[in-house]
């Protein structure tokens, strides 16, 4: 497509940086607004349900399988596209920002995926978002290969895993580039320009364009991920169905709706994901004012819990039903140098991953690449030379909505280590995430959004029901910020306590802290170019 056929009017509002030209060519612009004006309203409109889907809840309704799509789920007929190249065996996903450095390391640690995160593990300055779309390009031409200042050497290996990109969410903006004057969905822009660029490189290299999609609430918004990929390969010339997408089930609305979301997405699925952290939040976020629905300490929330079992054995059961691939959830810890403290860590990833693997999940995830032999030798005393296990159809689960939602089971009031730990994650995560970091490792575990999200909105709930009072979280968060300036004399302190204040304290709970956080500290908006 030439410069001349542009067919609607891209902005971007932000200085140029170093090889930025390479990702924001016009014709990619140009792709990106095509996107933009064929489902910009369409996402609105989703968002604008969301909510009064929310307020509906909030009120007393209740949750429950849809009578409406019944029909998709009785009908046994309907399975979902069979594996793509390079996504068959998926025992062990690692993730990460699309980070130089990192990307190295996740494609070199011997797992069979790398999920390269724009979301929850990227703060989305737009220098970030734009680097990250140059480290895709440049690791599917094979030319990441660097050395640090300090003389280490970061080079790919001759097996490498296969790349899935996770967009950020249909309800953030990019007001880094606006079409018609008006921002840009940022998923849009994670997933167009990526596409633009590598969809026919990942084509020609044997594998393909493939994809995550985060914070989906009901099939509507999966079918709308649907005819973006239908449109985009139109547009591009790409065969329909080259597309993959893998969906996190990580809000409580999407786990009612596991078939209809994997029935809109079939021609492209290739399977769900258990996102246990961000599952967790979505719950209080959308039962927080329900004192059943009250959740102690996240460190006592396992995947144990009755409710977290229904869930995931529900997620295997609806995924091999419809031959699509189950994927478990985050392994968080990070190795410690204190071989004691090491073990430990490990003990607790092994147990889990073991437990995915009987349950019947086909892969799962870790957050560093030391994890990777414990999970992979979890799956393969299960699957052997098998590449999964989708065969293993799980008819004995049945699972009920009040399954699902039987969270009194393990309600209990937080504890004094619990709100702190709370406080100081939240508090030491804002910081990061403002400074231009998603991912940091805290207290023996890899902290992204998701788990951020948590911390703030536990201390919503639990001041919301008074089983804390505001006096002793204002104490606490006093004495963590003072600790986060005196450990950080460079953190930006006081907005880290304001964010805290606005998301955490406010009468109503915001749905996300980064709308917020980026609108008022990560918008770049010099004069235009186009």
């Amino acid at each position: 497509m030439s410069t001349s056929a542009l067919t609607h009017r891209v902005q971007v509002l932000a200085e140029a940086g170093h090889r930025h030209e390479e990702v924001l060519t016009p014709e990619a612009l140009d792709f990106v607004g095509h996107l933009a004006a064929a489902f910009g309203e369409r996402r609105t409109g989703l968002l604008k349900e969301r909510s009064r889907r929310a307020s509906r809840l909030a009120s007393g309704h209740g949750l429950d399988f849809s009578i409406a799509t019944a029909a998709v789920r009785a009908d046994p007929s309907w399975r979902v596209a069979p594996p793509a190249p390079g996504l068959s065996d998926r025992r062990v996903e690692i993730t990460g920002p699309p980070e130089p450095r990192m990307a190295v390391n996740a494609l070199n640690s011997g797992a069979e995926v790398w999920m390269a995160d724009f979301e929850d593990a990227t703060s989305p300055t737009w220098d970030n978002l734009v680097e990250g779309q140059l480290t895709l390009l440049d690791a599917i031409e094979r030319r990441i290969d660097f050395t640090t200042p300090e003389g280490k050497t970061y080079r790919l290996g001759d097996q490498v895993a296969t790349i899935v990109v996770r967009p950020r969410g249909w309800h953030l903006l990019e007001e880094h580039l606006e079409v018609d004057g008006r921002p840009v969905p940022a998923a849009l822009v994670d997933f167009g320009l990526y596409f633009f660029h590598c969809a026919q490189r990942q084509i020609d290299a044997g594998k393909g364009p493939y994809f995550y999609l985060p914070k989906l609430e009901n099939h509507y918004e999966a079918r709308l991920w649907n005819d973006v990929f239908v449109f985009a390969q139109e547009f591009l010339g790409i065969p329909r169905g080259t597309v993959r997408a893998t969906v996190l089930i990580e809000t409580i609305t999407a786990a009612f709706e596991m078939e209809e979301i994997l029935h809109a997405l079939r021609e492209h699925s290739s399977g769900l994901n258990a996102g246990r952290w961000d599952y967790l939040f979505s719950l209080i976020k959308t039962f927080g004012h329900r004192t059943d629905f009250l959740l102690p300490d996240r460190a006592k929330v396992t995947m144990t819990a009755p409710f977290m079992r229904a869930y995931t054995e529900l997620l295997v059961r609806t995924c091999h039903k419809r031959g699509a691939h189950a994927i478990g959830g985050m392994a968080a810890q990070v190795p410690a140098k204190d071989a004691e403290a090491n073990e430990a860590a490990l003990a607790k990833v092994r147990l889990d991953k073991e437990r995915e693997a009987e349950d019947g999940f086909d892969g799962s995830w870790v957050a560093h690449p030391g994890l990777v032999p414990v999970c992979r030798a979890a799956f393969d005393d299960v699957l052997g030379e098998r590449p999964h296990q989708i065969e293993r159809t799980r008819d004995d689960v049945e699972v009920t909505a009040a399954n699902l939602l039987s969270v009194r089971r393990i309600s209990a009031p937080p504890t004094r280590e619990g709100v702190r730990t709370n406080i100081a994650v939240a508090l030491r995560y804002f910081d990061a995430w403002l400074r231009g970091s998603g991912a940091v490792a805290l207290y023996g575990l890899m902290e992204d959004a998701a788990t951020a999200e948590i911390a703030r909105v536990q201390i919503w709930q639990w001041l919301r029901h008074r089983v804390i009072d505001r006096e002793t979280v204002l104490r606490v968060l006093d004495e963590e910020t003072a600790a986060l300036g005196a450990e950080f004399p460079w953190a930006r302190v006081e907005e880290v306590r304001g964010l805290f204040e606005r998301t955490a304290m406010a009468k109503e709970l915001p749905p996300f802290f980064t709308p917020d956080a980026y609108s008022r500290h990560l918008v770049r908006q010099p004069e235009a170019r186009s």
